[in-house]
């Protein structure tokens, strides 16, 4: 089982290094680690190249947390690993494309910040906490505008709900392994506040970029 998560990992991981926006602004010439906050993920996108792309982005990063766990679902699903080690194995995929699209190695300090991809981890391992996820989301952006301040609560929140979740015994799908999977999502959402370290010192300044569907392009030379 030890080297089957690393397997489901270094899966997820690959998969995670396809990033969306980056592919999408340099088919459309636009190099989207020069331009707003030099991010590569749904905002940054949508803020440059407007609506459509920042969604296509969106489904995209996605897509490869929920193509990752369905890699490792039919690699292992004749296993002797059953039902709840497979979904524990899909969880580290879904990890491991978390970890590829904020630590890209052929671009250093330039991935994304991992809310759309967790996103998935939430969709595949996790679907109930996903609707009071998205009515945070929706509620915290419309009020304030802010697109950060809605991805760092949302973050806080999933590990909050999986936590609470876990003590109820609602998360006993993941049984013996129930403790592991929880603290899985604890890094992740961790890393998703940690990401959002920049956003969160101009959210205290005064000075975060508010949301906006104007695209604001700059093409490359």
């Amino acid at each position: 089982m030890l080297l089957a998560r690393g397997i489901s990992l270094l899966i997820g991981y690959i998969c995670g290094l396809f990033l969306t926006g980056f592919i999408i602004g340099k088919i459309k010439h636009v190099d989207l680690t020069t331009q707003g906050s030099g991010n590569v993920g749904t905002t940054n996108t949508l803020r440059i190249l407007g609506v459509p792309r920042g969604a296509l982005t969106l489904l995209g990063d996605m897509l490869k947390g929920v193509v990752a766990a369905f890699v490792v679902y039919f690699i292992f699903r004749n296993t002797p690993y059953g039902e709840t080690g497979i979904a524990l194995l899909m969880e580290y995929a879904c990890f491991g494309a978390v970890l590829g699209h904020d630590f890209p190695f052929y671009m250093p300090k330039k991935g994304g910040k991992g809310i759309a991809t967790s996103a998935a981890l939430v969709l595949v391992c996790f679907p109930k906490a996903l609707p009071l996820l998205i009515l945070a989301f929706i509620l915290i952006v419309y009020a304030s505008r802010y697109v950060s301040l809605g991805s760092i609560s949302i973050a806080a929140l999933l590990a909050l709900e999986v936590i609470l979740f876990a003590h109820l015994g609602y998360l006993d799908y993941y049984n013996e392994y129930k403790w592991e999977a929880v603290v899985i999502v604890v890094i992740v959402a961790a890393l998703a506040i940690f990401k959002h370290r920049s956003n969160i010192k101009r959210l205290l300044n005064g000075c975060e970029n508010k949301f906006s569907f104007h695209p604001n392009v700059k093409k490359e030379d």
